[in-house]
């Protein structure tokens, strides 16, 4: 059957007001006024900066969360509208406020946020579920950053199962730490792809050794894609069990400049990838060569190229 989309991605949908350089390491204080360059704003959130990435790379992506009844969910869809980012999805929830973050950044790009959560921690069960038909229509869907999502993990099994009942393949991001392993382990048989960051691994098994955190995803009835994103050192997949293929990192094409994003930028690389039919060591050159394109620009998205730039950074 012929899908409307490739990707719904769902969960965290941010305005992001960008101030650069911070100098993370002492105290602001009281009182005080710091010079930074011009404020930037920017879409950031899984939505937006896997979303965007999709499009960029030629795929057919919609959003799906909650935005406030506000200006900013103005700003959110304007920027959506202007990358193609197809918003059926995006819901106007009528008390929760449009999530919002200052990205402090130093001088390295390292960064440090404040955060209001927003309307995107109202997703519940029932906004999934009534809502089957828009995910009918895609042939698969990315849900971030899921322990930031409390009134919705309980549920998550029986979502991730009613969606992939209608043809549509899952996919799932953390956030933070990463959460507990308690509420994870009854999602991961209904997940097709699932890649954390080496830190959200390690708290969620208490396993460093990568092959070792997949172990324990596999034990916990996990069947689909897995993998561990490893920073400075690439990533590792696991496309099946006891099948492993390591991702060599890709030299970005500029100065390291900011690297929000870059892990969900990495996602969106490998779920285009594999979308577009590639082998998991195809796919996943992809999404680290995404990946290097985030850092060399302010911002989760400004960095992304399209799917022949990209492609070429990462010799496919």
């Amino acid at each position: 059957m012929t899908k409307d989309f490739d990707a719904i991605v769902c969960g965290s949908c941010v305005v992001d007001v960008l101030v650069r350089p911070v100098d993370l390491e002492r105290p602001i204080g009281g009182g005080k006024l710091i010079q930074a360059e011009p404020l930037e704003l920017a879409t950031g959130g899984i939505v937006a900066n896997s979303g965007i990435t999709l499009t960029r790379l030629g795929m057919r992506a919609a959003a799906f969360s909650y935005v406030g009844n506000d200006a900013w969910a103005e700003v959110i869809r304007q920027r959506y509208a202007a990358e193609g980012l197809d918003d059926a999805g995006l819901l106007t929830h009528p008390t929760g406020a449009t999530s919002t973050t200052a990205v402090l950044i130093d001088p390295s790009g390292e960064r440090s946020f404040l955060h209001c959560v927003g309307a995107p921690k109202l997703l519940n069960r029932a906004a999934f579920l009534d809502h089957l038909d828009l995910f009918a229509r895609s042939r698969s869907m990315l849900l971030g950053y899921y322990p930031l999502l409390p009134n919705l993990i309980d549920d998550l099994p029986e979502v991730l199962a009613a969606i992939r009942k209608t043809g549509c393949m899952t996919a799932l991001d953390a956030a933070g730490d990463g959460g507990e392993m308690g509420p994870l382990a009854p999602v991961l048989p209904h997940l097709d792809l699932y890649v954390p960051s080496l830190a959200e691994a390690h708290h969620q098994t208490g396993e460093e050794d990568p092959q070792k955190i997949i172990a324990a995803y596999r034990s916990a009835g996990a069947t689909g894609m897995l993998g561990v994103k490893l920073g400075s050192r690439g990533a590792i997949l696991s496309p099946k069990p006891g099948e492993f293929v390591d991702v060599a990192i890709t030299k970005p094409p500029g100065e390291v400049v900011d690297t929000t994003g870059a892990g969900d930028c990495f996602l969106g690389g490998l779920l285009a990838g594999l979308l577009r039919g590639m082998s998991p060591a195809e796919a996943g050159r992809l999404g680290s060569a995404t990946g290097a394109c985030c850092v060399t620009r302010l911002g989760a998205t400004a960095g992304i190229l399209g799917f022949d730039e990209t492609a070429r950074l990462a010799g496919l």
